[in-house]
């Protein structure tokens, strides 16, 4: 049967059964084409009656969040790209800020995260093939991401052309459509900074990673147009203590793959993209932890032996497939030393703390625009919420914080770009603790500006809330990277002076953030990484350089209402302990701050 006619069929079967079970309710009867049901050029049709009587017109309901340019209207990140990256950069992201505002992308990023992956261990015929399904918009999503340049591309431009910073810009535009396939996204982008450092499979896998064209499918690399790349560090017994993992690497030359061949064995507990064409993994060779290349297909087209076991059940984040996977006699490519996988992989790490950082940044921005519109539409008590003091408190206050975590995020961005290691080590690390530290209350606090229409699916916040904790999570708890701070201080002085520079590029501007420096500055050269005072003390220190390098940026780049705000608030104590309790003195700054926000 010619494909119209089966749908035609299946049309007026629908259409039949939904008549049917509708004129079984007395007073009710439902004819002519379903499809007729939707409003006529955007207008809502004539109330609906029940029982013969009309029911209210809908008034004082919020507009869809459709339509708006999450570049141009977001004007911290705009001025981050043009600053840090340059006009080019600005004019080449802007059709991705347009796009990802259109109905047809935020449209994409609900059913992706509706339509859960599904794992398929076997075929009709009994075989193990281990794949995932994804829904088509998890595909669409992808496509653009890859298309934008946000996986491997910056690794492959020059120094200081700013690609970084474009990349992040545009990870932070992207992600706000959907946060769960920028795993892939961010994973690709970061297995770049490992691999560059090996010639032979840095050439075999960077051009594929930093390819614009997205390829699905388990094939060997030399047969796409384009690759994917995932991690395999943590394991059941270890978490992020991969020091513990048990994952055996036995050496095997004469393997079907290029450089030093290993055969793997072991079970990975979080493996996020299992469908990626290649991993980097970790595990225990004769010399110890090290850092390997596991693809899912060999040169000769078979696959490597990568038994998903099954899919996590998550909290968010669910259109990506993290899962559980078996290493059997798995081949591997050596990436380093033996004995050196942590170190090999920090790269690696340190990219995706980034990602971190820009995705938490995204959950907050597009948090803060939700609140605004909703805030700028709706009335109540005689008023618009807007123009409400209290309200103002609020949506002001979440502004700051939004802009704060977009200034941080670019900066170590422009500080990849320009080689700034020693800033990047220790400012990546306090950000992915604090960022995205901040971002669960604060987008719950978003999520009460629209009230109960916060708490419903449909309204956009409720997905921002289930992921809001992830970032936090991933690539170290708040423990960890806080632990990680201490050593870098303590153990790589270098990076402490790095800061420290940095944070005197505004010296003398504001009294307030001075005091606070310096007294961050001396707990920070203070620490006995030797007493168990320094550990247990550790996140008071973190906070207080965290927000120290904010105050600076804003101080030194933002508006004068902005940046004094800041200080006021999150340095000079005048706020309470919840958002939208600043101090009295700081309303007439709230103008300037909704307004900048959007």
């Amino acid at each position: 049967m010619p494909h119209g006619t089966r749908s035609s069929t299946a049309r007026t079967l629908v259409r039949t059964l939904i008549a049917s079970e509708a004129n079984r309710r007395p007073g009710r009867t439902v004819t002519g084409d379903v499809r007729d049901t939707r409003p006529p050029g955007g207008r809502h049709p004539a109330p609906p009656r029940l029982d013969g009587v009309n029911t209210h017109e809908v008034t004082n309901q919020v507009p869809p969040f459709l339509g708006q340019h999450f570049l141009t209207d977001d004007a911290p990140l705009r001025e981050s790209v043009e600053r840090w990256a340059g006009p080019d950069a600005l004019a080449d992201l802007a059709p991705l800020g347009a796009l990802a505002g259109t109905e047809e992308a935020q449209e994409h990023g609900r059913l992706a995260d509706a339509n859960v992956p599904l794992l398929r261990t076997y075929d009709a015929r009994g075989n193990r093939v281990d794949e995932v399904e994804f829904h088509p918009s998890w595909h669409w999503l992808m496509t653009q991401a890859v298309g934008a340049g946000l996986t491997a591309e910056p690794w492959t431009a020059p120094a200081g052309t700013g690609a970084h910073v474009r990349r992040a810009a545009g990870f932070v535009l992207w992600s706000r459509v959907e946060a769960g396939h920028g795993c892939p996204v961010s994973m690709t982008y970061a297995a770049g900074s490992a691999l560059r450092h090996d010639r032979t499979l840095g050439d075999r896998w960077l051009p594929a990673l930093a390819s614009r064209q997205y390829d699905f499918g388990i094939r060997p690399v030399a047969q796409k147009a384009g690759a994917i790349s995932g991690m395999g560090m943590t394991e059941k017994q270890g978490g992020s203590d991969v020091r513990a993992n048990t994952t055996r690497a036995t050496p095997t030359p004469g393997g079907p793959l290029p450089g030093e061949t290993y055969r793997l064995t072991g079970h990975k507990w979080f493996c996020s993209a299992p469908m990626s064409d290649v991993f980097l993994v970790l595990a225990q060779a004769p010399g110890g932890l090290t850092c390997f290349v596991v693809p899912r297909a060999l040169d000769d087209g078979t696959r490597n032996a990568f038994a998903l076991q099954r899919l996590k059940d998550k909290l968010g984040n669910h259109s990506n497939a993290s899962s559980e996977v078996e290493l059997d006699g798995t081949w591997g490519s050596r990436l380093g030393d033996e004995g050196r996988g942590v170190r090999t992989i920090i790269d690696m790490v340190g990219a995706t703390r980034l990602d971190c950082i820009l995705g938490s940044t995204a959950t907050m921005r597009d948090a803060v625009s939700r609140a605004l519109h909703h805030a700028r539409h709706r009335t109540a008590f005689g008023a618009l919420l807007v123009d409400q003091p209290l309200m103002r408190n609020v949506l002001a206050d979440l502004a700051l914080e939004s802009e704060a975590a977009t200034l941080l995020g670019l900066r170590l961005a422009h500080a990849v770009d320009t080689g700034e290691t020693e800033l990047a080590r220790l400012g990546v690390a306090l950000g992915k603790f604090w960022v995205c530290k901040r971002t669960a209350p604060m987008v719950a606090e978003a999520l009460e500006c629209l009230g109960g229409n916060g708490y419903v699916e449909e309204n956009g916040l409720a997905r921002l809330y289930r992921e809001a904790p992830l970032n936090s999570i991933w690539e170290g708890s708040g423990n960890v990277n806080a632990l990680d701070v201490i050593r870098a201080v303590t153990r790589e002085p270098t990076t402490l002076e790095a800061l420290t520079k940095e944070l005197h590029q505004v010296r003398g501007r504001s009294a307030e953030l001075d005091a606070h420096v310096d007294s961050a500055l001396a707990q920070a050269r203070s620490l006995d990484p030797a007493s168990p005072a320094a550990a247990f003390g550790a996140r008071s220190v973190v906070e207080a350089l965290a927000v120290a390098l904010q105050g600076a940026l804003l101080v030194q780049h933002s508006p004068g209402p902005v940046a004094d705000a800041f200080v006021a608030s999150r340095i000079g104590g005048r706020r309470g302990h919840t958002f939208g309790s600043l101090d009295v003195d700081l309303a007439g700054a709230t103008s300037s701050i909704i307004e900048r926000a959007g």
